[in-house]
């Protein structure tokens, strides 16, 4: 680390957990997000200031003008552009050190086999359970930490699954294809900050599995109702049936 990097990251340094080392430990990390919506949008923009070493961001869509009510990354020039593009250069501005490697495709199972390969965590801020599910799949077969989030409406939901540890659940434990209904913002509404705390835990999750440190969602579905901004834990437990890791 040079001058500036001790002092961009002191206040990482100062803490105990973290320090000198553990920064290092950071910079040296290559995280996969995809998505770069409403959840993606305060993960990358965190994890960049945090100093990840390389963040790959995928996500196919276009910016549009009802995104900018909740997606942070993105800002009303960034209207009609590919939202990697407009993430990067925001993430860009904002550390940097990072480097940024852009997904502007719709990933299918191989190309997401090849891209969780190659990473310590992934992220999932998706929209939809096809994409989840097909990420779930690749992490588990490469033994790989999954962050998952979703929010809707005023509710949100945050995991953490180990697929490096043998006893922990996988996505499929959860949520099976048939009992999996597709809600989206763009019929059901999202209140703006719900995704940005979400999205927050999510990077601070992410944080931890790559530092070692504290006690990860591992095993636990963390549920939101922001209407009541009451939190509630759910202990989750592996599938013997599952299909994927069981």
């Amino acid at each position: 680390m040079d001058d500036n990097q001790l002092l961009r990251y002191s206040r990482h340094i100062l803490l105990p957990q973290v320090g000198f080392e553990g920064q290092q430990k950071l910079l040296g990390s290559r995280v996969l997000i995809v998505g770069m919506g409403g959840l993606g949008s305060p993960v990358a923009m965190y994890l960049a200031a945090s100093g990840i070493g390389e963040l790959v961001i995928a996500d196919y869509d276009r910016v549009e003008l009802s995104n900018l009510q909740r997606q942070i990354v993105h800002t009303t020039a960034s209207i009609g552009r590919q939202k990697v593009r407009s993430a990067r250069q925001t993430l860009a501005a904002l550390n940097p050190d990072v480097e940024i490697t852009t997904i502007d495709a719709q990933l299918d199972p191989d190309a997401l086999d090849r891209e969780v390969r190659t990473v310590d965590v992934c992220v999932d801020a998706s929209d939809n359970f096809a994409t989840r599910f097909a990420l779930n799949h690749a992490c588990v077969r490469h033994r790989k930490p999954l962050i998952s989030g979703a929010v809707i409406r005023a509710e949100g939901q945050v995991a953490v699954f180990r697929a490096d540890h043998p006893d922990s659940p996988c996505y499929r434990c959860l949520y099976k294809d048939e009992d999996a209904p597709e809600e989206t913002c763009s019929e059901n509404g999202v209140l703006a900050p719900v995704p940005g705390i979400v999205g927050s835990i999510q990077a601070t999750e992410t944080l931890k599995i790559l530092l070692d440190i504290g006690e990860p969602l591992s095993g636990r579905l963390l549920l939101l109702d922001a209407w009541t901004m009451e939190w509630r834990s759910v202990r989750l437990h592996k599938d013997p049936e599952c299909p994927v890791c069981g």
